[in-house]
């Protein structure tokens, strides 16, 4: 059905936001993004999901008619609209493309794609809904991505670190620093005011992420205390003991990166960063300070070129 339009709607539907994007495809070309709508996330919306998602469409099919709809992200999961299967690592994300749910929805032809799982050393599992597409994109952005060992660092509310050979999916391990840091200082003794990350304190960040990093396994609870501290006894602002806060964060999500035992971070060439501008900074910030190359890539640009691979392949599929 998909190739049948020139048109459709991507839509990363998470916990916190929905984003869609107007797409016009052309076959063995980049997408080009016409128009963005943003709404509220799986977890936030105030009616029911179809009545949000059309709402935020209604000016497209207006235009367009009905278009197709392809969805990412929560929206997928328990929490979501049509809870989708999990497929299980190692696999291509490539695979991903032809085990969506199919449905309809007020005339609009909807896929939500599935999400990946895995089993780690340790016998715990983790999953993933959405990164996957960043995944998909960032490996069909370049050749090289497809050959050899590469690790991708996914930073976002629940942050992934993801092992890939040969370009299939390995493992991936995931981390609540972004969660762990709104918690802490929306909810918490530690910090009782908010600041805008324009307002950002890179200093006071780095001395956190070396406050975790030069310290004992044991430390992170009083390194947390510290937060509070410094500003009670150092005088830290309010800006600077948020950025101390995100620093200690990142910092100890780091070092276990570094000491994993699924992979060797000194046998890596780099580590590909694909996230929000100002978080993935941080993380580069953390990982040069440990001595660990990085290469960036825009998640925006990455999840837009996984949508793209699906609709490349709709158009194959259709000729083959």
């Amino acid at each position: 059905m998909l190739a049948e339009y020139q048109h459709f709607i991507a839509v990363d539907w998470g916990t916190s936001h929905l984003r869609a994007y107007l797409c016009l495809a052309k076959a063995n070309e980049p997408l080009t993004v016409l128009e963005q709508a943003n709404n509220l996330g799986v977890k936030k919306i105030e009616t029911d999901f179809e009545t949000t998602l059309m709402d935020s469409i209604a000016p497209w099919a207006l235009r367009f008619g009905k278009l197709p709809i392809l969805m990412i992200g929560q929206i997928g999961s328990s929490i979501g609209w049509k809870e989708t299967q999990y497929l299980t690592c190692p696999i291509s994300p490539t695979e991903v493309i032809t085990a969506g749910t199919r449905f309809d929805s007020q005339g609009h032809q909807v896929i939500i794609f599935p999400g990946l799982s895995c089993q780690l050393y340790n016998q715990l599992h983790d999953s993933m809904r959405g990164e996957e597409f960043h995944l998909l994109g960032w490996l069909a952005m370049a050749p090289q991505h497809l050959i050899g060992r590469h690790l991708v660092c996914l930073p976002g509310t629940h942050t992934k670190w993801v092992l890939i050979e040969e370009g299939k999916i390995v493992l991936f391990k995931t981390a609540l620093t972004g969660e762990l840091y709104d918690l802490l200082s929306s909810n918490s003794v530690l910090i009782q005011e908010k600041v805008s990350d324009l307002e950002f304190d890179f200093a006071a960040f780095i001395q956190g992420a070396d406050f975790i990093l030069s310290s004992a396994h044991d430390n992170f609870y009083h390194g947390l205390f510290s937060v509070r501290s410094k500003q009670l006894f150092e005088g830290y602002s309010t800006k600077q003991a948020h950025a101390y806060l995100s620093g200690l964060l990142i910092g100890c999500d780091v070092r276990a990166a570094m000491g994993a035992q699924e992979w060797q971070l000194t046998e890596l060439a780099s580590v590909a960063i694909i996230g929000p501008p100002h978080l993935s900074q941080c993380f580069i910030e953390v990982l040069h300070h440990c001595d660990v190359r990085t290469t960036l890539w825009d998640v925006t640009e990455a999840t837009l070129t996984g949508f793209n691979v699906v609709y490349q392949h709709a158009l194959q599929s259709t000729h083959d």
